[in-house]
């Protein structure tokens, strides 16, 4: 779709208005100002219904890691939805796609991690996650091990217990969670803490507190009562929260001391966001369960995985019937687009490129804004950044992070605003000069706050 003329839009808005409830947003807010229709894309820009190009600094919601506008993938959904559209994985059956992708994941995740269970979505990734982890402690004859461990600012989904082991009181409040036997530990973010930007060493420091506040917790409520720990490496959605130097090996050792499982919800940094296949793999975690979806099919078609290590697919696959899994779980026209998108990255070389070239370009121009009067602190790594905005901390009616991405969208480039900081996460075939425009947005929106 091109432009759409007045009435076209008007009549669409008009539509919307009366019968589309959107996720995670104010309803009467949205409709004083219009709907924001997207029409079209390519590469890392959108076009919307009034004509405009934007630079879509967050690949969409995290996801779109090879830009939009891939034919590979385009192709392999049109053969695969022509020669077999859906069937599901059930009745002792499979597909071809399917298969492939499970032995394809298998070989570029971390060692030992050699099987796939396929869903819908991050948040069924992560409920997946939640009852292959209540079998195997109940077949280990730890049936009292149910509870589970998060942190603050994490964010793992949208069902109600998936709301529950996410940190962020504006997700659970309006709901009445988390249910009982979700604990929080204290994040790695001493900004959120104190309100002061950190040192290298101060963050180090903080984040070992956190270590010792997490052992007590987990002592207090009494270590055989937990399943599992959930663990984003970097935390998205709670403001790109990046881990200090030795936190997440710190935490993994705690978990094997006590017998705790260790699932790290990589729905974000895998698939190159960070400049490896998988963010466990950079900081050697060798977790039990690692959960992944957006970049799986870069957000073309909606796909997750729960991605279990050796033993426990062992202890799974011999405890006889296994009575979970979705209507679409392994569904062969997204597993097909899975294919082409993994192959892409890799054809591509877009892990290295992160890793190497446009990655540390990213990270660089974003801590150019350090020391600007309305930034408070600048945290990135990969290709994920978030600028930390003064007076975040503050009684507000519009949070200071979501008019900065209402300011940033006037500037022509698209940002996720949090309540307290403005999040970027581009497409990992983004240039330079693109980055440039970005960062330039970004700086007039700067000044204008």
């Amino acid at each position: 779709m091109s432009e759409l003329s007045k009435s076209a839009l008007d009549e669409l808005r008009a539509a919307d208005r009366a019968h589309h409830i959107h996720p995670y947003t104010d309803h009467s807010e949205l409709h004083a100002a219009g709907t924001h229709l997207i029409t079209g894309a390519e590469g890392c820009w959108l076009t919307d219904a009034e004509g405009r190009r934007l630079l879509d600094g967050l690949a969409g919601l995290w996801c779109v890691n090879v830009g939009y506008g891939s034919k590979k993938i385009a192709d392999a959904v049109n053969e695969q939805i022509r020669k077999l559209p859906f069937y599901p994985s059930f009745f002792n059956s499979s597909n071809e796609p399917a298969i492939r992708l499970a032995e394809r994941l298998a070989e570029i995740a971390p060692a030992g991690v050699n099987h796939a269970l396929f869903s819908g979505s991050g948040s069924e990734a992560n409920e997946s996650a939640l009852k292959v982890v209540r079998s195997v402690q109940q077949m280990r004859g730890h049936p009292q091990r149910t509870k589970i461990l998060t942190r603050e600012f994490a964010y793992h989904g949208v069902t109600l217990a998936t709301t529950s082991m996410t940190g962020l009181p504006a997700c659970q409040d309006p709901f009445n969670l988390p249910l009982p036997g979700f604990l929080h530990a204290p994040a790695p973010h001493p900004y959120a803490a104190s309100q002061v930007a950190t040192t290298e060493l101060e963050r180090a420091a903080y984040g070992k507190r956190c270590i010792e506040e997490t052992r007590k917790r987990i002592e207090a409520e009494g270590p055989d009562t937990i399943a599992a720990m959930f663990i984003e490496p970097v935390q998205g959605a709670g403001g790109v929260i990046v881990p200090p130097d030795g936190y997440l090996l710190a935490l993994r050792q705690m978990a094997r001391d006590f017998g705790i499982l260790f699932v790290a919800d990589e729905v974000i940094t895998a698939f190159g966001r960070l400049g490896s296949w998988f963010a466990s793999c950079l900081w050697s975690l060798e977790p039990d369960l690692i959960t992944v979806a957006k970049g799986l099919t870069s957000g073309y078609l909606p796909m997750g995985a729960t991605l279990l290590s050796d033993a426990l697919s062992d202890e799974l696959i011999g405890g006889g019937y296994f009575a979970h899994g979705h209507t679409y779980s392994g569904h062969p026209t997204c597993a097909a687009a899975a294919l082409a998108n993994l192959e892409e990255i890799e054809e591509r070389k877009l892990i290295p490129r992160v890793h190497d070239d446009i990655g540390p370009y990213f990270v660089e121009g974003l801590k150019k804004f350090e020391g600007h009067p309305a930034v408070a602190e600048v945290r990135a790594t990969g290709l994920i950044g978030a600028i930390e905005l003064v007076g975040g901390g503050s009684s507000q009616s519009s949070p200071v992070g979501l008019r900065a991405a209402d300011i940033a969208r006037e500037h022509g480039v698209i940002v996720r605003g949090l309540s307290t900081a403005i999040a970027m996460a581009p497409p990992l075939i983004i240039s330079r000069d693109e980055i440039d425009t970005l960062f330039e947005a970004i700086g007039k929106t700067l000044d204008r706050l």
